[in-house]
């Protein structure tokens, strides 16, 4: 009987230990896992892979999100997909887009606030060439003018008004298409360029720099801010420190992106479409990129900050041409604190 008593008594403190051991687990579980579990953040692009967004990629191939605690998806874009619209409904944290696009899609009541401004320079231009005798935008009277349309067209609108000339009536405003055909066959005497893209298309159809005609809309002084980061308000509520991690390390990205263009589109080319670009064509790309993200006398230090005078620009020139109805509440449209906190 001693024995049998002796052997309960050891059987019991057994099952204590083995409630104490699920006990621990399941708060564990309760907790939301270990310490050392990533925060999954879903970054939606405004296009395919490519330079234009080497950054991130840098990022990812870099370890910066995983040093931060995340776990980042990029989810490429594309002609059908708007970046505003998935973060939006919930189906990515954190968008990229122009600040053109987001404006509207604020204004819709989509619940989208912008947290970072990582290119701080318009890259579009409209070229040229030399023989179509355009020196400057008033020459653009009685030409054929490009533009893609869809929401790229307000800094050329903006540019027209500045010279007193009306896209209807002084000038052929006309759709351009995705390629640079148009241009080059001489269908339009101006077209529609970004400085990373299309520009470098005609540079590399072998028509020298020499023979064209550029006007710049930062120049101009109608240029509107484009590659931003934006998040969905309600999202962003709960995660602040999140957000701030996932800028922090972007921003890193960015800096090694800057300073070693060739790891950066090793780090595109791997995640790009096999066939879509060449590397030759990225490497311009990312050294295109690097002077919008960084233009001249801008620190590095400060990338992702946002200017106040250049967002305010950009929302007068979309009130001004009814991208949205009613001038932008500049107080909601966009958040300088994720930045702040990064920069602590």
């Amino acid at each position: 009987m001693k024995g049998f008593i002796g052997n309960v008594q050891r059987l019991l403190v057994l099952v204590m230990l083995v409630g104490l051991v699920l006990a621990g687990c399941g708060a564990d579980s309760s907790s939301g896992g270990s310490s050392d579990e990533l925060t999954p953040i879903t970054l939606q692009l405004k296009w395919v892979p490519q330079a234009q967004f080497a950054g991130y990629y840098v990022a990812i191939e870099n370890g910066y999100y995983e040093e931060e605690g995340l776990d980042v998806t990029i989810v490429p874009g594309g002609p059908d997909i708007v970046p505003e619209q998935q973060v939006a409904n919930g189906a990515a944290d954190i968008g990229i887009g122009w600040v053109a696009s987001l404006l509207p899609h604020q204004e819709q009541g989509m619940p989208l606030v912008q947290i970072a401004q990582i290119y701080q320079d318009s890259g579009l231009m409209l070229v040229s060439k030399k023989e179509a005798g355009i020196e400057s935008p008033a020459d653009l009277a009685g030409k054929n003018v490009g533009n893609w349309m869809g929401g790229n067209e307000f800094e050329i609108l903006a540019l027209f008004d500045k010279y007193d000339l009306d896209p209807n009536l002084d000038l052929s405003f006309v759709r351009q298409g995705f390629t640079m055909d148009q241009f080059l066959s001489g269908e339009l005497d101006a077209a529609s360029v970004m400085t990373y893209n299309e520009y470098q298309v005609v540079l590399a159809e072998g028509i020298p720099e020499s023979e064209l005609s550029l006007i710049d809309m930062n120049e101009e002084g109608v240029a509107m801010l484009q590659d931003n980061l934006f998040a969905n308000e309600e999202w962003l509520e709960d995660n602040k420190e999140a957000a701030a991690k996932f800028v922090r390390a972007s921003i890193k990205g960015w800096q090694d992106a800057i300073e070693d263009p060739e790891a950066a589109v090793d780090a595109v080319m791997a995640e790009a479409e096999e066939g879509s670009s060449t590397r030759d064509h990225q490497l311009v790309m990312m050294e295109e990129v690097a002077k919008l993200v960084i233009p001249e006398g801008f620190d590095i230090a400060n990338i992702g900050m946002i200017d106040d005078d250049k967002f305010k620009q950009t929302a007068d020139i979309a009130y001004q041409f009814g991208v949205i109805s009613e001038p932008a509440d500049l107080s909601k449209a966009y958040t300088h604190e994720i930045m702040e906190m990064v920069l602590k």
